[in-house]
């Protein structure tokens, strides 16, 4: 059964689930997109991107699109992990907006990366070594 609109599915898997935002869906799906046409071929569907792929397409496309912000924006959708992701992606396939493949787990997206790490630290300004002591002549 096809349905009918992303928009109006969206709205479905909130009043379900409100967890996540419906932006959070938007982002999802054009971080997939994104995903599937890096590293110069284009993929046919959503089985041709792991899990590994797919969290690291997400954290670039995040920090493409949003900067510093990310981690910001992300938890104003109530995307604060890895699994959050996973759980948005597997809603997105039980309501046929994704395909799945026979070996696609929620698990797959348990301990990804630490969101600080992925999406603060590349901000962080990077310390600089301690300046050596100039000597002085008298």
């Amino acid at each position: 059964m096809q349905p009918l609109n992303f928009d109006e599915t969206v709205k479905k898997i909130i009043a379900a689930d409100p967890r996540f935002h419906s932006e959070a869906y938007v982002f999802v799906r054009e971080a997939l997109d994104y995903t599937r046409r890096s590293g110069g071929r284009q993929r046919e569907s959503a089985r041709d991107v792991s899990s590994k792929e797919l969290l690291d397409g997400l954290r670039r496309y995040a920090l493409a699109t949003y900067g510093p912000m990310a981690i910001t924006v992300l938890a104003e959708w109530g995307v604060t992990s890895c699994e959050d992701f996973g759980e948005i992606v597997f809603h997105m396939i039980a309501h046929n907006l994704e395909g799945k493949s026979d070996t696609d787990r929620r698990e797959d997206f348990k301990g990804g990366y630490s969101f600080d790490e992925a999406f603060r630290k590349p901000f962080l300004p990077t310390p600089r070594p301690a300046a050596q002591p100039k000597s002085v002549r008298v």
